[in-house]
């Protein structure tokens, strides 16, 4: 997703002189190809990102359209008092940028996991939070931030995610994706978590569990309207995310649906309410940690045999 991301902002430099990149000290060399196209619209403010969405405020409100880059729980969480105060209650319009999702920069340690950015992002008036499920789709958001008036988060993976969606998918803020369209339990997802999605589907399709698939690819505005309408004709959703499970995707879904009336029941499958101190690549915390493809297929078999209204086929 970050290559991707960054092919879409040499386009966006190119095309339009509004636009700038800013980073704190982050991935020097990835900047290049832009200061090529967009000479003198780049900015690295060193390791303070602090003043890194204070400039990026700054900039936006003479006119321009900056993108401010670094790992995501530092452009979120060291710097949120700038996001809320500075780029939120201003309605400034920066785009801020945040990657390695989840447990992405495993290895690294808590400091690095970006496991409340969801949380942290969504609950400020005004911010559009966007979590893109493949690199085209990163490629698809970047584009759309930068047309959306307003203050944005693109949470970002790192790097080798596989294609998962068409290509002919688009993108539209605000518009889930309907994957699959099955009438027995409803599997929702946002970001990298997709491939886990994914992968439950594939699962509980050869044991005759017939799946709908629903991708987020925004998490605010959240698409009530698709959640609701795959409730109501299965009666269970899962939720799978790459996230604390406190205060992001699944809470945003379990809000739309208690105050639907639908009635369908509900099983969250994130980090739950603990740091991941383990040591180890992503793929290894998220089975750990239960976010797997089989951890959420085993969510989904469990809630159809515990739910009175959605008998396992």
């Amino acid at each position: 997703m970050r290559d991707a991301f960054f092919r879409a902002l040499v386009h966006l430099g190119a095309a339009d002189e509004r636009v700038w990149a800013l980073t704190g000290d982050l991935g020097v060399g990835l900047f290049e190809p832009f200061e090529a196209v967009a000479p003198g619209r780049y900015l690295n403010v060193g390791i303070a990102e602090q003043t890194l969405v204070g400039v990026a405020a700054g900039l936006a409100y003479a006119g321009k359209v900056p993108f401010a880059y670094s790992i995501a729980p530092f452009v979120t969480s060291r710097a949120h008092d700038q996001v809320r105060v500075d780029v939120a209650c201003a309605g400034a319009n920066v785009k801020l940028v945040g990657v390695g999702s989840g447990v992405s920069y495993g290895t690294l340690g808590p400091t690095h996991h970006a496991i409340d950015d969801l949380a942290l992002t969504r609950v400020l008036p005004g911010v559009t939070v966007l979590a893109p499920g493949d690199p085209a789709e990163a490629e698809r958001a970047a584009h759309a931030a930068a047309a959306h008036e307003g203050p944005v988060y693109l949470r970002l993976g790192k790097n080798g995610e596989p294609a998962l969606l068409p290509a002919d998918a688009g993108f539209t803020i605000g518009r889930a994706i309907e994957l699959r369209s099955g009438g027995d339990v409803t599997i929702a997802s946002t970001g990298t978590a997709l491939r886990e999605a994914t992968a439950a589907a594939d699962l509980l399709a050869e044991e005759g569990i017939d799946v709908t698939l629903l991708h987020f690819g925004t998490v605010k505005p959240f698409d009530a309207e698709a959640l609701i309408a795959a409730a109501a004709r299965t009666g269970a959703v899962v939720t799978a995310e790459e996230h604390s499970t406190v205060a992001g995707f699944g809470s945003a879904a379990a809000e739309a649906l208690a105050e639907s009336g639908v009635g369908a029941v509900l099983r969250r499958v994130g980090l739950p309410d603990t740091f991941a101190h383990a040591v180890g690549c992503r793929d290894y915390l998220v089975d750990r940690y239960g976010l797997s493809g089989p951890a959420v297929a085993g969510a989904a078999r469990d809630l159809l045999q515990r739910s009175p209204t959605c008998p396992t086929t």
